[in-house]
C-alpha cells in the first residue's frame, strides 16, 4: 500500500486521552504517515508530545504510574478557581516533554484554550508549546486556569472538545478524529486481568457452599440506594452532556474520513493508573476502525 498522509485530531477527555497513544502507534505501525496533528486538553499534551518527538518517553513514564503516584501528582489547594493547582504534574510533564516553540516542530501542532473572561477561544500555533498544553488543560474548577500574557485560559473543551478545524494539512489522504468521549455502546470491555494484579481467585467450593446457604438462608433484598450527587458531580456531568452535544455538532459541520470513538464511560477523568489498559483499548478500537473503512 502507498503511504497515506493523515491530519490527526485529537479530542479532550482527560485520563481516556491516553488512547491517543494508542491510535498514533497502530496508525504509525500500519504505514500512515501523519502529516499534521491537533488536540484539546489531554489530547492537547498527547499531540504536543507526539510532534516533538517525546512520546516513547512520554508513553513509558505515564505507564508505570499506580494509583499512589497519581494521588502525589495532585497538589490539592482551598481555592475557589479550582481544587488542584497542576504545578506539581505540569511540571513533570516540562521535565519530560522540554520546551520549544510550536512553530518549530517538525510536525504541523494546534491547540485550543479559552479566555475566560472574554469567553472567546484561543487557537496556539505559535509560542511556547508547553504553556499552550497547559492552557489547553485547565479544566474548570478542577485545575486552576494559565495565566499566558496577563490573560486567563481554561480547557479548549469547553467550546471545542475535538477541534477538526485546527488540523492543518488540507492535502493530506486522510483525516482521522481519534474522539474519546464516545457513547456507552462504544465501551471495551476489560477480558483479562492485569499482569500483577492482586486479586485472588476464590475456590470453587466456596462458591458452591455459599450458593447453598442462599438457597436456604436467602438474604432479605435491601433496595438499592440512590447516589447523591456532589456539586462536582453534577458540575462534571453538565460539562460532560454539553460537550458530547458539541463534538456531535463539530464532526456534522466538519466530516472526517476515519473516526475513532472510544466510550466516555471507559474510564475516569484521573485514572492515570490504568494507562496500559486504556492504551491497549485505543490499539483496539483504531483497528476496528480502519478495518471498517478497508484501510488495512
Amino acid at each position: 500500500m502507498d503511504q497515506k498522509t493523515v491530519s490527526l485530531v485529537l479530542s479532550s477527555g482527560g485520563a481516556r486521552g491516553l488512547a491517543h497513544i494508542g491510535a498514533i502507534e497502530v496508525l504509525e505501525e500500519n504505514g500512515f504517515q501523519i502529516s499534521s496533528v491537533a488536540g484539546c486538553s489531554m489530547g492537547a499534551l498527547i499531540a504536543g508530545v507526539y510532534a516533538k518527538g517525546n512520546l516513547p518517553q512520554f508513553k513509558e513514564w505515564i505507564s508505570n504510574l499506580d494509583r499512589v503516584d497519581v494521588f502525589s501528582l495532585m497538589d490539592f489547594t482551598i481555592s475557589t478557581s479550582g481544587f488542584i493547582k497542576g504545578e506539581k504534574v505540569f511540571q513533570v510533564i516540562q521535565a519530560l516533554l522540554g520546551d520549544c516553540l510550536i512553530e518549530d516542530l517538525p510536525i504541523p501542532f494546534a491547540c485550543n484554550a479559552v479566555d475566560i473572561i472574554s469567553g472567546q477561544e484561543k487557537v496556539f500555533t505559535e509560542g511556547s508549546l508547553f504553556s499552550a498544553i497547559r492552557a489547553s488543560a485547565a479544566i474548570p474548577t478542577v485545575i486552576q486556569p494559565a495565566l499566558i500574557d496577563n490573560i486567563s485560559y481554561i480547557d479548549g473543551g469547553i467550546l471545542n472538545p475535538i477541534p477538526v478545524e485546527l488540523i492543518k494539512d488540507n492535502q493530506a489522504t486522510l483525516r482521522i478524529a481519534s474522539d474519546v468521549n464516545g457513547p456507552q455502546q462504544c465501551l471495551v470491555r476489560q477480558k483479562v486481568l492485569e499482569e500483577g494484579s492482586s486479586r485472588i481467585a476464590i475456590p470453587a467450593w466456596v462458591n458452591e457452599y455459599k450458593a447453598k446457604v442462599s438457597k436456604y438462608l436467602p438474604r432479605e433484598k435491601k433496595a438499592p440506594k440512590v447516589k447523591t450527587l456532589s456539586f462536582l458531580d453534577l458540575m462534571n456531568l453538565s460539562m460532560d452532556m454539553m460537550q458530547d452535544r458539541i463534538s456531535d455538532y463539530i464532526l456534522e459541520q466538519h466530516p472526517v474520513d476515519v473516526h475513532v470513538k472510544i466510550s466516555r464511560k471507559q474510564c475516569g477523568t484521573f485514572e492515570f493508573y490504568r494507562a496500559k489498559e486504556i492504551i491497549e483499548i485505543g490499539r483496539e478500537i483504531t483497528i476496528e476502525a480502519l478495518q471498517e473503512k478497508k484501510l488495512i
